[in-house]
């Protein structure tokens, strides 16, 4: 007996973050939270331990009616008001194409979206080998396949494989659907400079002669970034993509407002020309009513009040936090180099990712659980999430991961 559609993959999803989250809440309970570092929560977190929701966020969304909280979105499609201070807050100016903005469940949507309806089952998505799961998840979800391409060479974007990995997939269809997690990338922290950016537009372009191409942008932490709003000049790089090219950009109020779980975004649409924009937007408009129908009314009216009437607050409340995710990455980057660990190319953001083969990474990542150091496997790694780590249980932390590194290597 089968009662679901037969293209669609069964076996149960094993989710590894929410796993070993669960396991490091375990292990505090037994042994205490001073004797174990759990760097496995992908949210922020404070010195003493608690998840940051930013006053000025929560203070005005409890500042508003029951009825604008209860009440439905004036449209599927998300506020008027929310969609201009989207525009606004993410672009800042630097982007002078066509656009539209749907209001999305989180990032997530805006991601997922694309995916859906820019690709027919069986065709290839784009990504970098290490990414955010959720990518290959939403693309098996679809019947999509998935080509990826190495992210780094050396200390920088490999550009090189980019290439390659574009290439290969234009043999094989008639557009290209390509996910860049920039700035702040899950799970590096690294974010490409202003030239790295340039050259992809550059290779863009060229494809775009034969094939049409959707970029998709996931800036999920982008508000997050050491360059303050220059972090959103590379926008501007957009505005030399040729007619043949789509630039979707997925904005998430999940990092930018500490509101993880009130599920609120958008998806920036974004081309040369007007009717690029309108046959994307059509769709778009048509898989948010068919697929959760409306957007949270009091996230989006929240955000509105936070940017149009306590936005110095609020900006100074954020920059506390990014200053303190600047200071425990760089304790941790510093005794990682003074220990010998090979981390990936950190820029800002969330998380230090260490480098290794998957092989090591399995049994090292056992042995650090045994000394009570919970951290999250991802592709070629093992990733540290310096956001909810105090700078305490951030000092020492990469000295005694080497010294259990080198036990590890000498038992397999």
């Amino acid at each position: 007996m089968n009662f679901v559609k037969e293209s669609v993959n069964q076996q149960p999803i094993v989710d590894t973050v929410f796993a070993i989250v669960d396991r490091a809440k375990k292990a505090k309970e037994q042994f205490g939270d001073e004797a174990v570092v759990d760097a496995t929560i992908g949210s922020l977190y404070d010195e003493s331990g608690s998840l940051v929701a930013l006053d000025t966020v929560f203070s005005s969304l409890k500042s508003l009616d029951n009825g604008v909280l209860a009440k439905y979105a004036a449209s599927f499609t998300g506020n008027p008001d929310f969609k201009k201070k989207v525009e606004e807050w993410v672009l800042d100016g630097n982007c002078s194409l066509e656009k539209e903005i749907i209001a999305t469940p989180g990032g997530t949507g805006a991601v997922g979206m694309t995916v859906s309806e820019c690709l027919e089952q069986g065709q290839t998505l784009i990504v970098p080998e290490i990414a955010w799961g959720s990518y290959n998840l939403m693309a098996q979800m679809q019947g999509v396949e998935v080509e990826k391409y190495e992210l780094f060479e050396g200390d920088h974007f490999n550009l090189g494989s980019f290439k390659a990995a574009c290439e290969k997939v234009m043999k094989k269809q008639d557009r290209l659907v390509i996910i860049i997690n920039d700035p702040c990338h899950n799970p590096t922290g690294y974010s490409l400079s202003g030239t790295e950016w340039e050259a992809i537009v550059e290779f863009l372009n060229a494809c775009s002669k034969t094939h049409s191409i959707v970029l998709l942008n996931d800036i999920a932490y982008i508000d997050y970034s050491y360059k303050g709003a220059d972090a959103k000049s590379y926008f501007s790089v957009f505005d030399s993509i040729s007619d043949n090219i789509v630039v979707i950009v997925a904005f998430s109020l999940s990092k930018s407002m500490t509101s993880y779980g009130l599920r609120c975004g958008a998806a920036i649409i974004m081309a040369q020309k007007r009717e690029a924009v309108e046959q994307v937007k059509t769709v778009f408009e048509k898989d948010a009513r068919a697929t959760w129908s409306n957007i949270n009314n009091g996230a989006m009216a929240m955000f509105v009040d936070v940017l149009t009437n306590h936005k110095e607050e609020y900006e100074k409340e954020k920059e506390k936090y990014v200053s303190l995710l600047k200071e425990r990455s760089e304790l941790f980057m510093k005794e990682a180099d003074e220990a010998g660990l090979k981390y990936y190319p950190y820029k800002e953001g969330f998380f230090v990712t260490l480098a290794m083969d998957n092989d090591v990474r399995d049994a090292f990542h056992e042995a650090l659980m045994e000394n009570h150091i919970y951290t999250v496997k991802v592709n070629k790694g093992i990733r540290v999430a310096v956001c909810s780590l105090s700078v305490g249980k951030t000092k020492g932390l990469a000295g005694k991961m080497k010294e259990i590194l080198n036990g590890t290597y000498e038992k397999i």
